[in-house]
């Protein structure tokens, strides 16, 4: 991402603004297995392929919902969310996920940012908000939309 002037002391000036939008990242069977493994969480509604394309209403399995969450993360990484001049990123928390439609295997999705607030919180300190708008290719309703916390510290 490259926005003209976007520095921790111009900042404000982005508010409301989109800051970009990441490239589509597929959520294949694979990677929806190892998130399992790595959690813990083996519903059968995201691993059992052959049990979910019998039971489930989504004809197959789908990608667990903090799954699609933790890719906020990256995204903001990839799209460079945190201004050049920035010399600490740290994730603050959130302030409100919904999760909104479920990401079958093999779909693809992207992060859609927009910056809500930045509130100054002491020299070189900004506490950014942003809306972070999970889409899901093809689909009408988002997979989820949630509003991050992000501490911005330059020296």
């Amino acid at each position: 991402m490259a926005l003209a002037n976007y520095g921790i002391a111009t900042i404000s000036e982005f508010v409301g603004r989109e800051l970009g939008v990441s490239d589509w990242i597929e959520i294949g069977q694979a990677r929806i297995d190892q998130f399992a493994e790595c959690t813990g969480d083996h519903q059968w509604i995201h691993v059992d392929r052959e049990r979910a394309a019998r039971e489930s209403p989504y004809g197959g399995t789908i990608a667990h919902g903090f799954l699609c969450l933790s890719l906020v993360g990256t995204t903001h990484l990839q799209l460079g969310i945190a201004p050049p001049d920035t010399d600490q990123v740290l994730n603050y928390g959130l302030d409100r996920v919904r999760f909104m439609a479920p990401v079958k295997a093999g779909a693809r999705v992207r992060n859609r940012v927009e910056l809500i607030t930045a509130e100054t919180k002491g020299p070189g300190r900004v506490l950014i908000k942003t809306r972070n708008t999970i889409d899901i290719e093809g689909e009408d309703k988002p997979a989820l939309v949630a509003e991050l916390l992000t501490m911005l510290i330059a020296s």
